[in-house]
């Protein structure tokens, strides 16, 4: 499994994913239930871009962005998850070394990409409850497109930092990472050497990454509500802050989490937290996510009800 090189470090080539349990009978229900969980969450999300792209009506900024976050959260759980399953079957339960570290850096570019795509649709609905009559022009096509590259700038950018400056570390064994994945903070507990700058490291890129994002989340909703409040039809109100609600819920069950993980000192490092709080940020707010918008979105429910309708109609 390792071997010594020239500089006494130690050289890795490959990991072993310790997981959630190592009783046969606990990790055949798990299997199960994140098999369902994976399945349900590909279909939910990929009906959501089919609708979105079937239905003239959501070729709007608002749904070209939901799409996108969409194909983030199938890819987001892709990740993770068959890697998760397959070592809940296979007693070995290994990863190798390569493998670690582009699941790793995947990962981190579609979690970033999350966090920003959550800013961009906060922006956009503040643009669309506050500046209505300037909405098409503000958010114009060749607008949408700048800003999704953007947002795949900064994930590819921040990742790829992440990435740098964790799997360069030397490793000690046992080469056991206790987690169903290969996460920044558990891959780090392997490090034998100080970990402190990755530590302060991880905080700035946590503060750029989640902090600034969220707060020009808040910040829109600040306007937005704002804005609400001055409407003097109470059905007008409601039907400007139903827009909203969806968007408020997921950014609630992402950031949460995910800040707990990246913004607390390494000293308060608990395995089994950590794997529940990742499991939260990575396969419940992907599997949520359809629900969420397309249970509170007429657009999406009068999408679906028109496609079934359509084939209907053909048969």
């Amino acid at each position: 499994m390792q071997s010594i090189d020239k500089e006494n470090h130690s050289y890795v080539s490959e990991f072993i994913l310790l997981g959630f349990s190592s009783e046969p009978q606990v990790r055949m229900s798990l299997f199960t239930f994140f098999l369902l969980v994976y399945l349900t969450t590909l279909v939910g999300n990929g009906l959501i871009i089919t609708l979105i792209y079937l239905d003239s009506h959501l070729h709007t900024p608002m749904y070209f962005f939901l799409s996108i976050l969409s194909l983030v959260d199938m890819s987001y759980v892709t990740t993770t998850v068959p890697q998760m399953l397959v070592n809940m079957l296979c007693p070995r339960r290994t990863i190798s070394w390569g493998a670690c570290v582009a699941q790793m850096f995947i990962f981190l570019v579609l979690g970033i990409a999350e966090c920003v795509l959550y800013a961009i649709m906060a922006y956009d609905r503040y643009v669309a409850v506050c500046f209505p009559l300037h909405y098409t022009l503000r958010m114009n096509h060749s607008t949408c497109i700048r800003m999704v590259i953007i947002c795949w700038s900064i994930s590819i950018t921040g990742a790829l930092i992440y990435t740098v400056f964790t799997m360069h570390l030397p490793y000690c064994g046992p080469y056991k990472i206790n987690h169903f994945f290969c996460e920044v903070p558990a891959v780090l507990k392997l490090a034998c050497t100080d970990t402190s700058f990755n530590d302060h490291l991880d905080f700035i890129l946590g503060f750029i990454l989640l902090l600034v994002p969220l707060s020009l989340i808040l910040a829109s909703y600040v306007r937005i509500f704002a804005s609400i409040l001055r409407i003097r039809s109470a059905q007008g109100r409601f039907k400007s802050f139903s827009t909203c609600a969806s968007h408020i819920t997921v950014v609630i069950m992402f950031y949460g989490p995910a800040m707990m993980m990246y913004m607390r000192p390494g000293s308060w490092y608990d395995p089994e937290r950590d794997k529940k709080l990742a499991l939260f940020y990575n396969v419940v707010s992907a599997f949520l996510n359809p629900i969420i918008y397309s249970l509170r979105n007429k657009d999406v429910k009068g999408a679906f009800l028109k496609v079934l309708g359509g084939r209907g109609a053909v048969q």
